[in-house]
């Protein structure tokens, strides 16, 4: 009996405890998050006459502005208290995707309308909204993603190696499940109903999440004395320009007059100056620059500086479970229903990879667990270089020089030889992007279709077994290494530095992400697939080749200091 109330009592303490409420509330983030990344990409396809467009056109917006503000959101962290901080970016990405999702309600509801006003140009006002609203949704969930996954977490764990990497897991393990899950969900929603029920879930959704993640969030800081302490950033606001423009003022009324040096040696004096002697817009703008060139800076000169930049370089690859990749395995006679029971396996194997991390770390230490994952990554992927020349692979090169393989009957013959191992999308050229809404299998990037024919039988599975065999094995060491890395980056990084760093990693992550991107316009056909997977690898080669290097320096430190 003892025993029994001796758990229980261990149970609620745990459930009142910071790691607690940290994982409920950052699973609801993350499920509200993957329902949106999902729904808003379908919205726009629906919007725009079942066009890719307007989703091209976000992701391009939503890409750029992490790249291009991922240091100044990074910078925003560290400068103020962690409660606001989360607070703010709780606040503005889930109001932010409410409106959308009221606007988007709105649209769908009373589009015939809309489109007749100020000739069809209030459309294109929704839309410009929608995608803005969407865009600030995602900056803040970048900022919340800094401010809790990269600061938070350390502060709670009181820097134990240990617990952090076991906190570090378990979220890892919440945003896997999540990925699956929370697509198919609104899915399901958005079928078996419609697109305006699908928003007004989403908008409900977000209306308690914000209420409930914001209650955990205060109780966490509250329990926790430790995060409500933060190095003093500097404040340059409106009053930090009034007083510099003052001391201008006093230098000119009063030369003589010596004025106080804030670093202590004239060259602070002389930039000062030249600072407040420019327009209040300008100044603003310069410290901008300022404020991201030194971001890039201080990423730049942080040891874990390789171990970043390898982890950005396993984001330019079409090796994982996106549109481009089930994409390409429909077009080659393989099942909605079989890719989603494929999904389904890599998340239990990125699952396995959380928990090979916390025991590899714990066995061999943190840099010799990004060595063996780096190796079990890329042996994995060696399947996948091996499909691209495996029986039924698709690839023709030919194909990359059309005018040669136009003037000569040779390869003309090879082309039509290989082409029937493509088995595109049937239906004629005009066939709609989406077809009855009964027949969609929701995914968690793609949409899949079960009416519409895949083709004849391809003579061989070899090449598309081996590839999705390379991409699932090749989920454990990935996610150990993402993990790792994590790590490294959070026990290195000081504490003032911690959110422009982990802000310019974003826009790093981001900009490998549109060079896959750019791959794939280069490259768009089937037959083209192989040369893609090759560059993958080479990429991801490149990444693990530049962990090497870091992982090299660490132990080299490691013996010199002892």
């Amino acid at each position: 009996m003892l025993t029994a109330f001796s758990s229980l009592g261990s149970a609620l303490i745990y459930l009142k405890g910071p790691k607690f409420l940290i994982y409920v509330s950052g699973a609801l983030s993350m499920w509200g998050d993957r329902m949106w990344h999902f729904a808003i990409s379908v919205f726009l396809i629906e919007l725009y006459g079942r066009s890719l467009l307007l989703t091209a056109v976000f992701g391009l917006v939503v890409a750029g502005s992490v790249l291009l503000l991922g240091a100044l959101l990074g910078d925003w962290v560290d400068r103020n208290p962690r409660n606001k901080v989360a607070h703010a970016s709780l606040f503005v990405q889930n109001i932010s995707v409410t409106v959308c999702s009221i606007v988007l309600m709105l649209v769908f509801s009373y589009k015939q309308r809309i489109e007749q006003i100020w000739d069809g140009w209030l459309t294109v006002v929704c839309y410009t909204v929608v995608i803005i609203l969407a865009d600030v949704a995602n900056l803040a969930s970048t900022a919340l993603t800094i401010a809790i996954q990269r600061d938070w977490i350390v502060v709670i764990t009181g820097y134990n190696r240990g617990h952090l990497a076991g906190m570090n897991a378990t979220m890892r393990r919440i945003d896997q499940v999540t990925n699956i899950l929370a697509p198919l969900a609104v899915g399901q929603v958005m079928t078996l109903a419609s697109n305006v029920v699908g928003c007004g879930f989403i908008l409900g959704w977000n209306l308690v999440s914000l209420i409930v993640e914001f209650f955990f969030l205060s109780r966490v800081y509250r329990i926790v004395p430790a995060l409500s302490v933060k190095p003093p950033g500097v404040e340059v606001d409106e009053v930090y320009l009034q007083r510099m423009e003052r001391r201008r003022l006093q230098a000119e009324g009063n030369v003589a007059q010596p004025q106080p040096l804030t670093e202590g040696n004239c060259n602070t004096r002389l930039q000062l100056k030249e600072i407040t002697d420019l327009p209040l817009c300008f100044r603003r703008f310069r410290w901008l620059m300022s404020t991201c060139k030194d971001g890039w800076r201080a990423y730049y000169r942080q040891p874990v500086f390789l171990a970043g930049m390898g982890l950005a370089f396993l984001y330019t690859t079409v090796l994982g479970f996106d549109c481009i990749t089930t994409g390409y395995a429909y077009t080659q006679g393989i099942s909605g229903s079989l890719l989603s029971l494929l999904m389904g396996v890599s998340a239990i194997t990125g699952l396995l990879g959380t928990v090979m991390f916390t025991r590899l770390r714990k066995t061999y230490g943190l840099v010799n667990t990004g060595i063996i994952s780096s190796c079990l990554h890329l042996g994995c992927l060696l399947l996948c270089v091996c499909s691209v020349f495996a029986p039924g692979s698709p690839m023709d090169l030919s194909l990359l020089v059309p005018d040669v393989a136009a003037n000569s009957s040779e390869l003309g013959g090879m082309g039509r030889q290989r082409q029937k191992h493509t088995y595109p999308l049937g239906g004629g050229s005009n066939q709609p992007l989406l077809p009855d809404r009964s027949s969609i299998h929701w995914t968690n990037n793609t949409v899949l279709f079960d009416n519409v024919p895949s083709g004849t039988a391809p003579e061989s599975y070899v090449s598309i077994i081996l590839l999705f065999l390379g991409v699932i094995t090749a989920r454990i060491g990935l996610w150990s290494f993402d993990l790792t890395v994590t790590q490294l980056m959070q026990e290195n990084i000081c504490e003032s530095e911690r959110g422009v760093v982990n802000g310019v990693q974003s826009s790093m992550n981001y900009l490998m992400d549109l060079l896959h991107f750019i791959m794939v316009i280069s490259a768009p056909q089937p037959q083209h697939f192989g040369i893609l997977v090759i560059i993958s690898v080479l990429f991801i080669t490149v990444g693990h080749t530049m962990y090497f290097l870091y992982a090299h320096q660490a132990k080299r430190k490691s013996r010199l200091n002892t």
